[in-house]
């Protein structure tokens, strides 16, 4: 992996808001319409912790991840948990996406004219995940796929719940310790 990092730069070497940076507040619009067509993450924080993706549809590493990002939505998403993936593209290649790659968690759409709540956070890769303590903190940031950080949100996320972490790899399955975004 050594290599990798001086090829890509580390996913520590990527700039984006760090953990225990106030997470900017934003009101998106839902892809699809669902939930009235808006979702605020100062609404969203006051149910429990939030876990924001950011992606573009044509980035491989995000193609990769969000199936996994679904297995942690059906693991921790619900009453305490909100998973919301952020969009870069337009509703439609958005909705495209969200079917092929089996995504059932709410996703909503950044203004491709200006990437206002992707530049709020500081984006230059995607994927970019934030994990969002309800006290507003970004608790984790983690930038392309690392894998130890995908399993360190989801014992956080069951931590918050108060319950056991629910395997999200299948064994046996060829799951890769990183990849740039």
């Amino acid at each position: 992996m050594k290599w990798l990092d001086r090829l890509f730069g580390g996913p520590k070497d990527m700039a984006a808001l760090p953990a225990g940076t106030k997470a900017p507040d934003f009101s998106l619009p839902v892809s699809g319409g669902k939930d009235g067509g808006k979702f605020s993450l100062q609404a969203a924080l006051q149910q429990g912790p939030v876990l924001a993706a950011f992606f573009k549809v044509s980035c491989p590493t995000c193609q990769y991840a969000f199936p996994y990002l679904e297995r942690i939505h059906k693991a921790h998403g619900g009453k305490k948990i909100t998973v919301v993936g952020i969009s870069q593209n337009d509703e439609r290649d958005t909705a495209a996406f969200l079917k092929e790659y089996g995504i059932t968690f709410r996703t909503l759409l950044d203004d491709p004219n200006g990437y206002a709540v992707s530049n709020a956070y500081g984006l230059t890769n995607v994927p970019t995940l934030f994990l969002i303590g309800q006290d507003g903190q970004i608790e984790t940031t983690s930038v392309g796929w690392v894998k130890q950080e995908m399993e360190d949100i989801n014992r956080k996320l069951a931590a918050a719940q108060q319950t056991p972490p629910t395997p999200i790899f299948q064994p046996g399955e060829d799951v890769r310790d990183f990849r740039a975004g």
